[in-house]
């Protein structure tokens, strides 16, 4: 009986050390679900397409309730981010856009300097999300994309065009 609970005593201080050793900041920092996406700005039209799906019960509002130009930022995803996006240099335009068949799906962007937020919902009669957005700057972004109810799981391309 006595060496049983060594054992677990052992184990949860084992266990406990382990974990504390990792805050979660650093562990998500620069993670995400799907992978980094990097683009640098040319005279041909930059567009790149990726997949991914949605999921998790995590309200966005959470990361932001609004984004730069007043819009809602809604919908819910997983607490790490879908994707990373490196800009390489500063794009004067860039248009983001989920495309999961016409699922309710939302996105939440936030800059280089995380004060940058933009958050897009439907686009005209879709029910996909996008951001057609000006003036973004060189850095690393981080990308959900959202499902309008909570754990819903809905496989998306999302498009990057320049």
């Amino acid at each position: 009986m006595q060496s049983r609970l060594s054992l677990i005593l052992f184990s949860t201080s084992f266990l406990a050390s382990t974990f504390t050793m990792l805050p979660i900041n650093q562990v998500t920092a620069n993670t995400s679900f799907f992978g980094k996406i990097s683009l640098s700005p040319s005279q041909e039209a930059v567009k790149k397409t990726v997949t991914g799906y949605t999921g998790g019960s995590y309200s966005l509002s959470t990361i932001s309730k609004r984004d730069r130009q007043r819009n809602l930022c809604i919908g819910f995803a997983d607490p790490k981010p879908d994707h990373i996006l490196v800009l390489e240099k500063d794009f004067p335009k860039l248009n983001i856009k989920v495309n999961s068949g016409g699922n309710d799906t939302t996105l939440l962007i936030v800059g280089p300097d995380k004060k940058t937020v933009r958050c897009g919902d439907d686009t005209g009669k879709s029910k996909d999300a996008s951001i057609k957005g000006k003036n973004w700057k060189a850095g690393t972004y981080k990308i959900w994309v959202g499902s309008f109810k909570a754990g819903l799981r809905r496989n998306y391309k999302l498009s990057l065009q320049q």
